[in-house]
């Protein structure tokens, strides 16, 4: 990255004094805001979650961009309290995969009980898990807890679960916008997440992102998205 292009590292700013900075964007004339919005709509709803992905290797820069642009999300008290691990291992991903499904093949034998398992019914998941290895990239998200100080002493997160959804949303949108495929993949429990990856005490993993391209012959489930007005109330 040239010079001018580095960014400035972050430290913790908990118990400082309040700071503010000029915020003086440009503001985007109506036409070519209405543009942008009716874009932006219409590519958002190609987006669909992928579970046939292509062994086809990725800019490894993409990924890192997608991750940089989550990595602006807002979050409790301006505490970012997540990590990205990319993961492209093949060997790590075999783990990965070999875990998950032994988690799974637990949930859908009747862990998830008969109403998740019905609700998932139309989405033709199971306990394989091809995806995992599939893929050429996978992000490993995982929500931090809480923060520990120079001299050690815990500091609390604030709204990680919150924050961490919204970077997640953030990814999978700039993700998809630039050209590639994901899915959330959530095996419950995740703890082998951490012990894979060698993750600190702290950390809890949230989802698992596989990232690729569709195979040729992907197919998705028949789905129906809600309208707008569906979603949307006015007042």
């Amino acid at each position: 990255m040239p010079e001018t292009e580095q960014e400035q590292q972050w430290t913790p700013i908990h118990g400082k004094p309040y700071r503010s900075v000029p915020y003086r964007p440009e503001r985007m004339p109506e036409d070519q805001s209405l543009a942008r919005a009716a874009e932006l709509r219409a590519r958002m709803r190609e987006r669909r979650t992928v579970r046939q992905f292509a062994p086809d290797p990725v800019p490894a820069q993409v990924i890192r961009d997608a991750i940089a642009c989550a990595a602006t999300a807002p979050s409790g008290a301006h505490q970012q309290p997540w990590t990205f691990v990319l993961v492209q291992d093949p060997e790590i991903r075999r783990r990965i995969r070999e875990a998950a499904e032994h988690e799974e093949q637990i949930s859908y034998d009747g862990r998830l009980g008969e109403e998740w398992l019905a609700a998932l019914r139309p989405l033709g998941t199971d306990e394989v898990k091809p995806h995992l290895t599939d893929a050429p990239a996978l992000i490993v998200v995982f929500q931090q807890r809480y923060w520990l100080g120079e001299d050690g002493t815990k500091h609390k997160h604030y709204y990680v679960d919150e924050s961490v959804g919204i970077a997640v949303g953030m990814l999978l949108s700039a993700l998809h916008l630039s050209g590639l495929a994901a899915l959330i993949h959530t095996p419950s429990p995740m703890r082998f997440l951490s012990q894979v990856l060698g993750r600190p005490e702290n950390e809890k993993a949230f989802a698992v992102i596989p990232v690729g391209y569709p195979a040729p012959d992907c197919q998705v489930p028949d789905l129906v998205r809600k309208s707008l007005d569906q979603v949307l109330v006015e007042v």
